[in-house]
C-alpha cells in the first residue's frame, strides 16, 4: 500500500479539497469522516458548499462553526438527543451561511441524478409541501405519460466536487469497503472525486472475494485515502465502536458560546487531541 498514489495523510486530503468547492458529507451514523473534518478546519477550509446525505449532525456543526461553509443543503441538522447543532443556530441567528431547505428523499434523489449522469429526477412526494416555495430550482411538470392532471416535481442533479467518507477497510488496489451502506457509494459515484478515511488496509482485492465485492466502491471513483483509526471519533462507526457521549455532552455545551467553541477547538481539533 505505501507504492499506492492513491494513499496520503489527512492533512494532504483536506489539501486536495479547494476552497469553494461543494462536498457532501454522510449522516453521522453512516460513516462521519471526523477526522478529515477536524483536518479542512486545520487548513483553515473556507466557502465550502455542503450537501449532506441525509440528516447533518456535528461533521457539518464543526464545519460551520469554524467558518469553513458559506451554504448548506440539508432536510434538518442536530445533535440528536444532545440538543440543537450550536454553532449552525448561531450562524442562522447571524446570517452567516445560506441555507436550502430539502427533504431526506429530495437529497437522494438529487444524488441519484447525479449518479446516473441525467440532469435531473422526478419525485413525487414534495407535492403539497412549502418547500416549492422556497426552492425556485425545482420544477413542477405535468407527468408526460400521465392522462390528465398528474403532476410531478423535478429536481436537478446535485453537482458535487468531492465526497468526504470515513470507510472500514481499503485495498491493495485502492477499492473501499462500505459494507452495506449503499448511500456511501451513491455519493463517491455522484462526485467529481471521493476523500476518504479508513480504519485498517486490506490485502488483497476486496472485488474478487465475494465476502467483500458488493460493498465496495471501486478504485475508479476514489480521488484520495488516508488511514485514520477511530477517524469517526466522537461519533459511531458501524458494528466497530460506539459513540462518545460524554464528549457529545462536552461539545454541544461548550458550543453554545462563542468562547466555548473557540476551546473546545483549541484542544480537540488544534491540541493533541485532535489525533485522538
Amino acid at each position: 500500500m505505501a507504492n499506492n498514489p492513491l494513499i496520503a495523510d489527512v492533512e494532504t486530503l483536506a489539501k486536495e479539497i479547494p476552497d469553494g468547492a461543494t462536498i457532501v458529507l454522510p449522516r453521522d451514523h453512516s460513516g462521519s469522516p471526523m477526522t478529515l473534518v477536524r483536518a479542512l478546519i486545520r487548513r483553515k477550509a473556507r466557502d465550502l458548499k455542503v450537501l449532506s446525505l441525509t440528516s447533518a449532525g456535528l461533521s457539518a456543526d464543526l464545519l460551520i462553526g469554524a467558518g469553513c461553509v458559506s451554504e448548506i443543503e440539508t432536510p434538518g441538522i442536530s445533535l440528536g438527543e444532545f440538543g440543537p447543532a450550536p454553532r449552525f443556530v448561531n450562524a442562522v441567528k447571524k446570517g452567516l451561511i445560506k441555507i436550502k431547505d430539502s427533504t431526506c428523499p429530495a437529497m437522494h434523489a438529487r444524488l441519484q441524478a447525479a449518479e446516473k449522469g441525467v440532469p435531473f429526477m422526478p419525485l413525487r412526494g414534495i407535492i403539497g409541501s412549502d418547500l416549492l416555495e422556497v426552492r425556485p430550482d425545482w420544477k413542477v411538470i405535468d407527468n408526460p405519460f400521465g392522462n390528465g392532471d398528474d403532476p410531478i416535481v423535478l429536481l436537478p442533479a446535485a453537482q458535487i466536487d468531492a465526497a468526504i467518507l470515513h470507510a472500514s477497510m481499503v485495498d491493495d488496489h485502492g477499492n473501499v469497503w462500505i459494507g452495506r451502506r449503499m448511500e456511501l457509494k451513491t455519493a463517491a459515484h455522484a462526485a467529481r472525486e471521493s476523500f476518504v478515511t479508513v480504519e485498517r488496509f486490506y490485502e488483497g482485492n476486496m472485488i474478487e472475494d465475494d465476502r467483500y465485492a458488493a460493498g465496495v466502491i471501486p478504485a475508479l471513483y476514489i480521488g484520495r485515502i488516508a488511514q485514520a483509526e477511530q477517524g469517526a471519533w466522537p461519533m459511531a462507526f458501524w458494528d466497530k465502536y460506539g459513540r462518545d457521549s460524554e464528549h457529545l455532552q462536552t461539545y454541544a455545551k461548550l458550543a453554545r458560546s462563542d468562547d466555548g467553541f473557540e476551546d473546545y477547538l483549541a484542544e480537540h481539533v488544534f491540541g493533541t487531541v485532535a489525533a485522538a
